[in-house]
């Protein structure tokens, strides 16, 4: 029997379709987004697809094939194919068939160092002052260490050695494949492709202790506690100590304070703890957060950037400083950073930012805890599945809309902006190649006066006006007296804009790309974005994400947009992450007329 109340349309493709008029549709959002993934959003039916990816979060996050069926049996409108229901079975219980274990034989130390951490036994932990180097050890194991590799039948066994991917890395012994601890991720990577995600159940490193514990009051004098789901995110990556657990992927909305959950899981884990994240600005933020929330010393911590390279018990450091080096043939010179210290955890801040070279490296430390950190699990470069066999599976995952209704964070008001070409640009953009077609329709001129009307409407509003093209973003600060901040503004410059605006000095910033990622202006309360990067759901993540941290006020969020144009394509796909969060977005037409 139909039932029109219910908002999903269930196809044996796996895809769903939701009404999102229906009466149940946000709840059954929310219900469905541990297994399945948005594909499109246009205005009345959002489409869903569950991926075996998707599928495999969700394995590894403990949810099972009956839970899933329960979730769209009670959201169906219809009833729900059972073939569909029996693929999601297979598709899961690929989920462990192939599992890593450690090698006893070769790592006899391990047993002692797990009775003496009281947690599984750790494929090595550094010492420090060593007295051969006079430094700490490396926290990966030499490259003599092995793991084992178990296939859960012949089948599969045959399968996985037959796979001329893994012929390099894989040696057979018996019923099972011993490789070196150093190839750990790589294999882990490379099952995936195959379609075969792997259970490490390997022991993870103990890494050189370190006392800390959270302030009750903060540096700046304000009462402070972690927030339940914080903690919650926390011990979902830490678990119990036991195989497989001690790393993954935490997703939660920019503003609801990722860097919090970080430090929950440094206070439960009490060990050394390398933190990776996007820019210079960021690891100040970092390092701030740090000693005004844990009682820490200024010595105990480290940052290792362009500017200062330090290492302590906590480091702080960019990806880009780990990526820089000299040509393309070169080595990294900084890759070593992950070697100077007995390192127990590695945060990497916006996991989903991640440099492809940083995936090499992970692959060498796979036997340290880790955890990623991010707003959105999405990549431009579809390596999701790098991520998830590299840095761990998603274990924690909460809806934007749940933390807004709780107040967590501020309430947004998105608002897509569409205006004309002026006729003078309507034969340039006609003749013009694609990426030139996209930044004709991004640096339309008629966008100032829209810029200078939003901002004329919104007089009580801290507002950033946030854009891809340099030159654009001059006219914008020229015409509007405001400073920008670009990737050439030196970071002391930057600081000092930055700490202006959150002092209430000012109330107008422009600012590049460079804000998409790790900046903390917790009184922006609204956000102008007159160009972007192609499409980038990941970037709207981003943008979006300045304007939530908790206020007394709605926040609002506007992008404009050139009508007809490819920009307003690439508009529609920024969109899905809008509503893949539960944001409904108005759309409003602005015509030169009613600019003029």
């Amino acid at each position: 029997m139909a039932n029109p109340a219910n908002p999903l349309i269930i196809q044996s493709d796996r895809t769903l379709l939701m009404d999102v008029h229906a009466e149940r549709a946000e709840d059954a959002r929310s219900a469905i987004m541990p297994f399945a993934e948005l594909e499109k959003s246009p205005e009345h039916i959002h489409t869903y697809r569950i991926t075996p990816l998707s599928l495999w979060n969700a394995a590894s996050a403990g949810l099972s094939p009956q839970d899933i069926q329960r979730v769209l049996e009670a959201y169906s409108r219809y009833p729900v194919p059972k073939s569909i229901l029996d693929g999601f079975a297979d598709t899961m219980a690929r989920y462990g068939k192939i599992k890593l274990i450690a090698d006893e034989r070769t790592a006899p130390t391990t047993a002692a160092i797990a009775a003496q951490s009281g947690t599984t036994a750790a494929v090595t932990t550094a010492q420090s002052g060593d007295e051969t180097t006079g430094a700490a050890r490396s926290s990966a194991a030499p490259e003599g260490d092995t793991l084992l590799l178990i296939c859960e039948s012949e089948p599969i066994r045959a399968e996985v050695a037959a796979a001329k991917s893994l012929a390099k890395y894989l040696v057979p012994d018996g019923p099972v494949f011993r490789l070196k601890l150093v190839d750990r991720g790589t294999v882990k990577r490379e099952l995936i492709k195959l379609g075969w995600p792997v259970q490490d159940l390997a022991p993870l490193a103990v890494g050189e202790p370190l006392e800390l514990g959270f302030r009750t009051i903060t540096g700046g004098g304000k009462p402070f506690a972690p927030r339940d789901y914080q903690i919650e995110a926390a011990r979902s990556v830490v678990g119990d100590g036991g195989p497989g657990t001690g790393f993954g992927v935490v997703v939660l909305p920019c503003g609801s304070g990722k860097t919090v959950v970080g430090m929950t899981v440094m206070t439960m884990l009490k060990t050394n703890t390398l933190i990776l994240t996007t820019n210079v600005a960021a690891v100040h933020q970092w390092i701030d957060e740090l000693l005004d929330k844990t009682d820490l010393q200024p010595e105990q911590i480290a940052e290792y950037t362009g500017d200062e390279k330090s290492v302590a018990p906590i480091t702080v450091a960019t990806y880009q400083i780990l990526t820089w080096r000299p040509n393309k043939d070169a080595d990294f010179p900084h890759f070593k950073l992950f070697r100077e210290r007995a390192w127990g955890l590695i945060i990497y801040d916006e996991v989903h930012m991640l440099p492809a070279p940083v995936f090499r490296v992970t692959a060498e430390l796979q036997a340290v805890r880790r955890l990623g950190l991010t707003a959105t699990l999405v990549r431009e470069d579809g390596a999701e599945d790098a991520v998830f066999s590299l840095v761990g599976p998603k274990r924690y995952d909460v809806p934007w809309k749940d933390l807004e209704a709780k107040g967590w964070i501020a309430e947004a008001l998105c608002t897509e902006i569409r205006l004309d070409l002026p006729e003078s640009l309507n034969i340039p953009y006609a003749v013009a190649n694609q990426r030139s077609k996209y930044r004709i329709a991004s640096e339309n001129p008629l966008k100032i006066a829209v810029v200078q009307q939003l901002i004329e409407n919104h007089p009580d509003d801290r507002i950033l006006v946030i854009g891809q093209y340099l030159s654009q973003l001059a006219e914008l600060a020229r015409i509007l007296k405001a400073p920008l901040i670009t990737g050439q503004t030196p970071h002391a410059e930057r600081e000092v804009i930055y700490h202006r605006f959150k002092q209430g000095e000012l109330r107008l910033i422009v600012v590049s790309k460079v804000a998409n990622f790790a900046i903390d202006l917790p009184d922006a309360s609204m956000a102008i974005q007159v160009s972007g990067s192609f499409g980038s759901r990941q970037e709207e993540a981003q943008r979006l994400g300045r304007i939530l941290r908790p206020k007394n006020r709605n926040s609002y969020f506007y992008t404009l947009v050139s009508r007809f144009t490819v920009e307003e394509e690439f508009a529609a796909n920024r969109q899905k992450f809008l509503a893949e969060q539960g944001y409904k977005y108005t759309i409003q037409h602005w015509t030169e007329d009613e600019l003029s």
